[in-house]
């Protein structure tokens, strides 16, 4: 039977891992050794192949790797395997290995492949990491034309061990000629860069930006035979946008090769017309922004004052109209109502831009939605970016709010206008929405005011990706304020024309395209159950110390499920439902003249051993972990519930059950 080359060299790295992982080859050297040692007379010099052979035979190790190799054979369409299947699912931690791909000879790809870094110079001291180790890894993830890509982790060095290929399909926008293969000069035409995203995770499972970096791949369309290799510089982000942080060797190739390429003239000379173009669209953008910001103050001189943010800074440094940071986002099938949406974007992380040095000065970074979404992290101004375009994709009429919090902490958070003229205000950090009444100040001081639940003082603007407004009433308190559009006399309108010439979909400019949302990698029940075990682990331990023993009571921990079901609901919703069934359940779990105590907590990460330092901090949890008594019986629960870009929450429930002693 003769295999085909791919099959044949497949066959042989399984067959590779498992000598590597049985450590053949260090059992073949000692039984090598000995057999010189015993079995050859001083007279020979040379051991045959044979020798060698029947001397492992003997010694039973040809038998025990035959017996580790489990063959798979695909008997119509179905798998069979010489070892019988687990009873639960397993679910694969590493990535996959790179997958061949069937590629349409019909349509034209952009073949990328990273062949290593050089000079990560802040990881010149990184030791080595052993086998098994955990070491920080860096990932790199890539967006290119609606489709989304990222290389496998690799330990950080001073020279990374990237090799990865990434297949980008080159297609046009229309869908009526996205059959048609694309020519050269039609690519020319396509402006839209590799957005190139590196994150660090480091040994606790955090992740942090690095550098986000916008590669011209167009340059492969004057390359000789559709090949080029270029050596990218990466900058790092925020405070250190100006420093470099490594460099990647990148290969670009064609598939299929283009008949005829294009000169390097008629290239530069099109990246050159591009640039020009956006620079000046950028140019009378900002001569208009200044022109608005000075009819703005001469309305009251203490406009000065309000939060209006007309600019802001992306990760690179770049100044950006805050309108370009926002676009309708649809999510597919990944998110399905508004309050999913706003329960997704509250389960990020927050985080704010790293400063270097002491002080209160918040360093401002408003990142591009993927530098936000591949660390799974972000300050406020990030949340409320995205919470908006997913409500804008819904079709609600979504405005992102800038002002203050209590203290006049700046703060950006969600407001919808309803047809009826209802306002609401969502809390892209929480989740938490809020209807907005307005206190009228020429009421009567006996009439009766409604009280504000949000957290917020101040608003200086609201924007979207069509429109800006600044606050011009009397007084930016948000209690008062009356959020009527139409009245230029209370918000003032930038010219929709001048917002649509820097911002999508206007023309080509230097904003990159929305990436699309990635469903999630995580078993929700594999990852419950592991963090249940060793948070369980955790419990004992703790109990240890203290000289106390550890009963687990496994129906106790079973049912605390719907519970955790119902807190997430309740966030999502802002509906509780199913609180009658588990009291009765837990009365009938709980015996009489028994005590029972339960401590619900929420967390958006997935490390243990953080979680369970979190909880100790509690004294009411404490109390349940540390509890003394008579007939003392533990339980814990634990719910991952998973959304998009892997994000969670992890709802953690301790609880306990004892004979109440008077």
């Amino acid at each position: 039977m003769s295999l085909p080359p791919e099959k044949a060299s497949e066959l042989k790295q399984i067959i590779h891992q498992q000598l590597l992982k049985m450590d053949v080859h260090g059992r073949i050297r000692e039984v090598l050794a000995e057999t010189i040692r015993e079995e050859l007379a001083p007279e020979h010099q040379q051991l045959s192949t044979e020798d060698l052979i029947k001397a492992l035979r003997q010694r039973g190790i040809i038998d025990d790797v035959m017996k580790e190799l489990k063959f798979v054979t695909d008997v119509n369409g179905t798998e069979r395997t010489s070892a019988p299947k687990p009873a639960t699912h397993f679910v694969d931690r590493e990535p996959p290995v790179l997958k061949k791909t069937n590629i349409d000879p019909t349509r034209r790809y952009l073949y990328l492949q990273v062949l290593g870094g050089k000079a990560f110079l802040e990881h010149l001291q990184e030791p080595e990491p052993l086998p098994g180790q955990i070491c920080s890894t860096f990932t790199l993830c890539l967006h290119f034309r609606n489709q989304r890509f990222r290389s496998k982790p690799v330990p950080c060095a001073c020279e990374p061990d990237f090799q990865d290929g990434f297949l980008l399909e080159i297609h046009k926008d229309s869908l009526g000629d996205g059959s048609k293969m694309v020519d050269a000069t039609t690519m020319l035409s396509i402006c839209d860069p590799v957005h190139m995203v590196l994150i660090k995770t480091d040994t606790f499972g955090e992740t942090t930006l690095v550098a986000s970096y916008f590669l011209e791949w167009r340059s492969v369309l004057a390359a000789e035979n559709g090949i080029t290799n270029i050596a990218v510089e990466l900058l790092g982000v925020g405070t250190e946008s100006k420093v470099s942080v490594g460099i990647l060797s990148i290969r670009l190739e064609m598939y299929p090769q283009l008949n005829k390429t294009l000169s390097s003239e008629i290239t530069s000379t099109q990246f050159t017309l591009e640039r020009q173009k956006t620079a000046e669209k950028e140019r009378l953008f900002l001569v208009y922004a200044k022109q608005w910001w000075r009819e703005y103050l001469q309305i009251r001189p203490t406009h000065n004052t309000r939060l209006v943010k007309i600019f802001a800074q992306d990760e690179n440094g770049v100044n950006r109209p805050v309108c370009c940071y926002v676009r309708p986002l649809r999510a597919g099938r990944l998110l399905d109502t508004p309050r999913q949406a706003a329960r997704f974007v509250s389960v990020l992380g927050h985080e704010r831009a790293a400063v270097i040095g002491g002080g209160s000065g918040k360093q401002e970074q408003w990142c591009t939605l993927l530098a936000f979404l591949c660390p799974n992290k972000g300050d406020c101004e990030d949340h409320a970016n995205l919470l908006c375009s997913l409500l804008l994709g819904f079709g609600l009429e979504a405005f992102v709010c800038v002002g203050t919090k209590a203290k006049g902490v700046p703060h950006t958070w969600v407001m919808t206008c309803g047809s009826d003229g209802t306002i609401t205000f969502w809390e892209s950090l929480t989740g938490n929405r809020y209807i907005h009444r307005p206190i009228n100040p020429d009421d009567p001081p006996l009439a009766e005011q409604p009280k504000p639940l949000y957290p917020y003082r101040t608003i200086g603007c609201i924007f979207n990706h069509q429109k800006f407004f600044g606050n011009c009433q009397p007084s930016d308190a948000v209690e008062v304020c009356v959020f009527d559009l139409h009245d230029e006399s209370k918000w003032k309108p930038m010219s929709g024309e001048a917002i649509k010439s820097v911002c999508p979909p206007g023309a080509t400019t230097s904003v990159p395209p929305f990436p699309p949302l990635c469903a999630s990698t995580i078993d929700a029940a594999v990852t419950s159950n592991e963090l249940e075990v060793q948070l369980r682990i955790l419990v004992s331990e703790h109990r240890k110390d203290l000289g106390l023993s550890t009963v687990w009571d496994d129906q106790l921990s079973y049912v605390l499920s719907p519970a955790l079901a119902a807190y997430e609901l309740e966030r999502t919703t802002g509906v509780s439902a199913g609180n009658e069934e588990f009291q009765d359940a837990v009365r009938r779990a709980v015996p009489d003249g028994h005590t029972f105590k339960g401590f619900p907590i929420h967390f958006v990460h997935r490390n243990a051993r953080r979680a369970f330092a979190t909880c100790l901090r509690s004294p009411f949890c404490e109390e349940i972990i540390c509890c003394r008594g008579d007939q003392v019986r533990l339980a814990v629960r634990v719910r991952v519930f998973t959304y998009p870009e892997s994000a969670c929450a992890v709802w953690i429930m301790f609880a306990c059950k004892y004979r109440s002693v008077l």
